[in-house]
């Protein structure tokens, strides 16, 4: 049996797979109103598929608890934030859960640790509270590294194709667990050593934020002296070794956000690039805000009230927030002692910001200029919608006359 702990975005997914997959799975979580709700059959966030894997594996015997089971094998997939002010990695939740799964498990389990850290938080954090509770790593407790891989929007697919990493201390440790991913996995999955894995997760989303922050740049630069980036990026991109992303109005999610930091973090005076990319980022809802001013004023809007953000989520499709560039733009805005713009999407049915709309047309009624932050497929439907609104596209996805662009 299998005990997964953490049900969030990651962790419940995760669970289910296995459950469907023909694997004894006990789901644990402390949130004892989440587990109330899986346990009632509900699903606790929107996603692609979930619900048909959620019904599969509750017809596999799939189970919840708030309780640490005893078993020979458990999986962590609990969040690791970041300190805004060091850029370390906060590894608090993985260590208090290793430390319950301690007091639980029997000698000879297995303990994986899914959550994603920055290289040698599982030396510095993880192995000492092992040790402290008597037991001997590869000989009482295996301890193995496997980062999660997969993104919001499309979890169920890439749980099922991409490929895997597993860092263990012993190659046939490793290979053990390498099987039981096997069970649903069918991309590949290498086995390697602890450090390892825990550096790759963290440069995969490094690579990545980089390259957006590269984009993002391009846009500064090409609005400083009025040029078309879009157009820009299309023509170098007729290159066959050239491939530039797309700029936006900010990074979001708990990946490339987040992962990056932890590298800036524990080598500061080695990760410039690193370091200069994520200030970048960070620094594009700020960048969104200031096009809003400048275009209010070119068209001779006064009334801040009047202008509404469209999209709460951090990307498109998901009821994701975290880290979200609005939710940062909105932040901003307080720090200039200014408040007012109207906020709407289609996913976020709960009112979490001020001035929050709940209906499209709503919100489109009150008022004269759109934001679009996030590219839900909705607002590409409704384009139409927005004819004699002024609009402010971040993602350049709408096809109207006289559209402003970041």
């Amino acid at each position: 049996m299998v005990n997964v702990i953490g049900l969030g975005y990651i962790g419940l997914p995760t669970a289910l797979m296995m459950a469907s997959h023909g694997v004894e799975v006990i789901g644990t979580d402390y949130n004892k109103e989440l587990v109330a709700t899986l346990n009632a059959g509900k699903t606790t966030f929107k996603e692609k598929g979930l619900d048909e894997l959620f019904q599969n594996a509750l017809n596999a015997g799939i189970k919840f608890t708030t309780e640490y089971q005893v078993t020979d094998t458990y999986i962590v997939s609990v969040p690791t934030p970041y300190d805004k002010f060091s850029k370390k990695v906060d590894a608090c939740y993985v260590v208090e859960a290793v430390k319950d799964v301690m007091r639980v498990c029997p000698k000879g389990a297995t303990v994986v640790v899914e959550s994603t850290v920055s290289p040698g938080t599982i030396d510095k954090y993880v192995r000492p509270v092992i040790e402290e509770n008597g037991f001997t790593i590869g000989e009482d407790i295996n301890l193995v590294h496997a980062p999660e891989r997969i993104i919001p929007g499309n979890m169920v697919y890439e749980l099922l194709h991409n490929n895997r990493t597993i860092g263990a201390d012993d190659k046939a440790i490793g290979e053990k667990v390498k099987t039981l991913y096997s069970s649903f996995c069918q991309g590949e999955i290498v086995v390697t050593d602890i450090r390892t894995a825990e550096m790759t997760k963290v440069v995969e989303n490094t690579f990545r934020a980089v390259n957006i922050a590269f984009a993002n740049e391009l846009a500064k630069i090409c609005r400083h002296d009025n040029m078309d980036v879009y157009e820009i990026i299309k023509i170098c991109n007729m290159h066959p070794r050239v491939n530039i992303l797309q700029p936006g109005p900010g990074v979001g999610g708990h990946c490339i956000s987040v992962d990056p930091w932890f590298l800036v973090g524990d080598y500061p005076s080695l990760a410039k690039v690193i370091d200069e990319s994520m200030k970048t980022n960070d620094g594009m809802p700020d960048f969104v805000l200031n096009r809003i001013y400048e275009i209010m004023k070119e068209k001779g809007l006064t009334d801040v009230s009047r202008v509404g953000l469209y999209g709460l989520t951090y990307k498109e499709n998901v009821d994701d927030m975290r880290e979200s560039p609005t939710l940062q733009l909105l932040e901003s805005q307080e720090r200039h002692l200014a408040t007012g713009l109207k906020v709407y999407d289609p996913f976020i049915t709960k009112d979490v910001v001020k001035n929050q709309y709940h209906d499209l047309d709503t919100f489109l009624a009150d008022v004269d200029m759109v934001v679009v932050m996030v590219k839900h497929t909705e607002i590409r439907e409704n384009v139409d919608k927005l004819s004699g609104k002024v609009v402010l596209d971040c993602h350049n996805i709408i096809d109207l006359p006289g559209v402003y662009h970041i």
